[in-house]
């Protein structure tokens, strides 16, 4: 859905092939975390997300006692943000019919077929069977990934060696809204409330972490892990999802091949540790989206799509690294106490947990300066919302003018007769931004002029101290695009 709505957002018709009736009212996910909400906002759609959710200033890694604070990040985004993976699906879903995209549900692909032009594909649904023919196919399709089979790439890394249970269940015997998190020897268990009503147990009992995945998990598996582990079952009932999942751990040996891309759990699955599967995969939505417009619509330079896999891939595996980590010290064992203990207390460090958050929170991300671009320590950061105020003396947030999905060329403080937007012609797809810093940002400090990508991140900067900003801008502009 959101990779839909960014092509259709540049004006490239799209279609989504949804082999569900309608969105699962389950929920795997249940955060939308930082980064995710940056991104959000970005595109005006943060809001209708915050309405339905509720925003929470912790997280945590490994289920540690010592949380994680995202509240000292440097985002308005400083929460992780509890929803229900359904209803992000269903916001993203109504903000792609709002774009114009087209959704066929209950139609499944079954055949992908590569040319050098085009991509053919067969599918079977209520109508029958039919083909589609289109530029380019991103498999957005799961762990299974048919789109990734069809494709021939491989899906290297680790079965499971372990499997856990969750339900979404009513707990009478707790105080609405309470949390539980409990590690030791005798097992592990995580209680979230997900409304006044309605809890998540995430549980792991030694005693069933052999069970194969695919066994169905019932309520009385749950309340006996219960009493095993905390020794209470807290009025258990009312089940609304029940479900198993194991800890394989597996990557895409490419994101690109040719004309077919892999996104999200096509590209990479892992162990659910610290909520952030969907969140990645949504970022690697967002990183696609604006390169494949370009390139449909005759505006990306040759190298532009390369850089999806050169910039996702290695995102993706330090998202399984850090999930392996995490895997590790949820190991049921006396030397694992002990570690878990220390892990806790070096996260009282500030400065440690602030080191972690990031990660959890997708703010340390950070892509390769592009070398042929203006050179600069800005180039491949991640751009932090700045409050600016514009030539007219309007204030205003910056990521206000990344809504239709452009480029912005941000130009600081510049001086009379030094613009630089004169100097190609004019695009739907660059915004211009003449303004100055209304609060001081020490990485923007100096800066003379910037181009942003859509997806939020600095292409290049150039400083106030460049000998010739002119001829730095003109070649970051044509290293970026086709006018």
């Amino acid at each position: 859905m959101m990779l839909a709505s960014e092509l259709a957002l540049a004006g490239v018709k799209v279609c989504i092939l949804e082999r569900l009736k309608e969105t699962t009212p389950y929920s795997r996910a249940l955060t939308v975390h930082p980064r995710t909400l940056e991104l959000f906002d970005l595109r005006g759609i943060k809001p209708k997300f915050m309405e339905r959710g509720r925003p929470v200033s912790r997280g945590h890694f490994a289920g540690l006692e010592t949380p994680l604070d995202f509240s000292v990040l440097d985002s308005a985004s400083n929460y992780t943000l509890i929803i229900p993976q359904s209803e992000t699906e269903k916001l993203l879903e109504a903000w792609a019919g709002s774009l114009g995209v087209e959704i066929r549900r209950e139609v499944e692909a079954v055949s992908i077929r590569q040319h050098p032009d085009r991509v053919n594909i067969e599918t079977e649904g209520p109508g029958g069977a039919a083909k589609l023919s289109a530029a380019y196919v991103v498999g957005a399709d799961g762990g299974r990934s048919l789109v990734r089979k069809e494709a021939g790439i491989p899906f290297e890394g680790t079965s499971e060696t372990f499997t856990t249970v969750l339900g979404d269940v009513s707990l009478s015997g707790l105080p609405p809204m309470s949390a539980i998190s409990s590690y030791s020897e005798r097992g592990l268990v995580a209680i979230l409330p997900i409304d006044p009503t309605t809890y998540r147990v995430l549980l792991g009992d030694p005693a069933r972490m052999s069970v194969p995945k695919e066994e169905p998990v019932t309520l009385e598996e749950l309340r006996s892990g219960l009493e095993r582990v905390l020794g209470n079952d807290y009025g258990i009932s009312k089940p609304r999802w029940l479900s198993r999942f194991g800890n394989a751990t597996r990557q895409a040996g490419r994101y690109r091949k040719g004309r077919i891309f892999l996104a999200g759990d096509a590209a990479h699955i892992h162990f659910p540790a610290g909520g952030q599967g969907m969140n990645v995969g949504i970022q690697d939505a967002v990183n696609l989206g604006w390169k494949l417009a370009a390139a449909i619509q005759g505006r990306a330079p040759d190298w532009l799509l390369d850089s999806y896999h050169a910039e996702r891939f290695p995102v993706g595996t330090a998202l399984l690294r850090n999930t392996e980590v995490q895997t590790l010290m949820f190991e049921l064992s006396p030397r694992m106490v002990e570690l878990r203990s220390l892990m806790a207390g070096l996260l009282r460090f500030p400065d440690a947990n602030r080191m972690v958050s990031e990660q959890i929170a997708a703010f340390n991300v950070r892509y390769e300066s592009d070398a042929e671009s203006p050179s600069h320590p800005l180039g491949g950061q991640r751009a932090a919302e700045l409050e600016l105020k514009l030539a007219d003396g309007t204030a205003c947030r910056s990521y206000e003018f990344f809504h239709n999905g452009q480029f912005v060329l941000l130009q600081l403080d510049v001086e009379e007769g030094m613009p630089f937007g004169e100097l190609w012609p004019g695009s739907e797809h660059v915004r211009v931004v003449n303004a100055s810093l209304t609060k001081a940002n020490p990485d923007w400090s100096g800066v003379r002029a910037a181009l942003v990508r859509p997806d939020g991140y600095v292409a290049w900067a150039v400083a106030q101290s460049d000998p010739a900003p002119r001829d730095s801008v003109a070649r970051g502009m044509s290293r970026w695009m086709k006018f």
